[in-house]
C-alpha cells in the first residue's frame, strides 16, 4: 500500500479500442487497465458500453489529458463534474492527468505545454490542484511530461517543481520513466540526477514506453517496444517506490493484444534479471 492508501494493482496496459473484442472474448489475466478519461466523456456510446463491461471485470485507473492544471483559463468544473461521474461509474481507483497547459482563452490546442518552472507558476499550480482535490474528495496524481524544450524564465528544474508542488498540495505523482529519459535526452542532463530527487513515498503509478528519434530530438511517440536505458531506470526508481503500479503504454501502431501484454510483463523480468541496476540514488 502507497502513503494514500491505494492499491498496489500490479502491471497494467492501457485499454484501445483495437482489444475489447479480445478482452472480453479471452478474459485475459491482466492485472488493470488505464483509459484515457476523455475518450469516455459526454458520450453513452460504444466505448462506453464496452468500458463497463471490462471494468466488471478488472480494475480501472483513469488518465486524462485535458485538465490543464497549468493554464490561466478558469477550472472547467463541468469537466470536472464530468470527470468525477465517470469515476463513480466505472469504480476507478485514481485519476492522474500531466503538468501541463493545454490551451487559454477557451481554446484547447489538444498537445501537452511544458510550464516555466518559477515560484510564481508552481502557486498557481498548487492552488489548483488543491482546488481539484476538494472537488474530486481524492489526491490528484500528475504525472511528469516530455518536453523538447525549455523555457527561459524557469529557476527551478522540473525535479524540483515536483517536488515543491507535492510538498504544497499533497497531490500524487505518476512517474513516466520513458519521459525522464526523453527530456533528460532532449535538455542534456542526467536522467538519474532527476529520479534521485523526487518524493517517492508520493509515486502511485508509474508508464513506461516506447519512443522514436527525430534526428538529434527524442518524441515520446507511445510506440514498443521498451528500449533497455528506460527499464534500466526503471529498475532504478521501481524499489524507492514499493506498491507503485505499472502500466505499459502502446498507443501507436498497436499490435495484438498478447504482444502488448507480453511487452508489459518484460517489466517483471527486466528488475529480476537485472538487480545491478537497482541501488539507493537519493543525494
Amino acid at each position: 500500500m502507497n502513503r494514500f492508501g491505494l492499491p498496489s494493482l500490479g502491471i497494467g496496459v492501457g485499454l484501445r479500442t483495437v482489444h475489447y473484442a479480445d478482452i472480453l472474448t479471452h478474459d485475459p489475466r491482466i492485472d488493470w487497465f488505464e483509459i484515457i478519461s476523455e475518450n469516455y466523456m459526454n458520450t453513452r456510446g460504444r466505448p462506453l458500453m464496452f468500458l463497463e463491461r471490462i471494468a466488471e471485470r478488472y480494475p480501472i485507473v483513469m488518465h486524462g489529458v485535458s485538465l490543464s492544471i497549468g493554464s490561466t483559463d478558469p477550472l472547467d468544473f463541468a469537466y470536472l463534474l464530468e470527470l468525477r461521474s465517470l469515476r463513480a461509474r466505472v469504480g476507478a481507483r485514481w485519476l492522474s492527468d500531466h503538468l501541463c497547459w493545454t490551451g487559454v482563452h477557451g481554446r484547447n490546442t489538444h498537445d501537452l505545454l511544458p510550464l516555466p518552472y518559477t515560484e510564481e507558476v508552481l502557486q498557481h499550480v498548487a492552488q489548483r490542484v488543491r482546488v481539484v482535490q476538494d472537488f474530486l474528495e481524492a489526491p490528484l496524481v500528475l504525472e511528469n511530461p516530455s518536453t523538447y524544450l525549455e523555457l527561459n524564465g524557469s529557476t527551478l528544474t522540473e525535479w524540483e517543481f515536483l517536488s515543491a508542488l507535492v510538498a504544497e498540495t499533497q497531490c500524487g505523482l505518476l512517474l513516466d520513466v520513458n519521459n525522464v529519459y526523453v527530456s533528460a535526452h532532449n535538455h542534456g542532463y542526467d536522467p538519474q540526477s532527476y529520479l534521485a530527487r523526487l518524493p517517492y513515498d508520493h509515486i502511485v503509478q508509474f508508464h513506461v514506453a516506447g519512443h522514436s528519434r527525430r534526428g538529434t530530438q527524442l518524441i515520446d511517440t507511445h510506440i514498443g517496444p521498451v528500449p533497455d536505458p528506460v527499464w534500466q531506470l526503471l529498475a532504478i526508481a521501481q524499489p524507492q517506490a514499493a506498491g507503485a503500479s505499472l502500466l505499459l503504454e502502446w498507443d501507436a501502431e498497436i499490435p495484438p493484444f498478447d504482444v502488448v501484454h507480453a511487452e508489459a510483463l518484460r517489466s517483471r523480468d527486466y528488475l529480476q534479471e537485472h538487480k545491478p541496476f537497482v541501488r539507493e540514488v537519493r543525494t
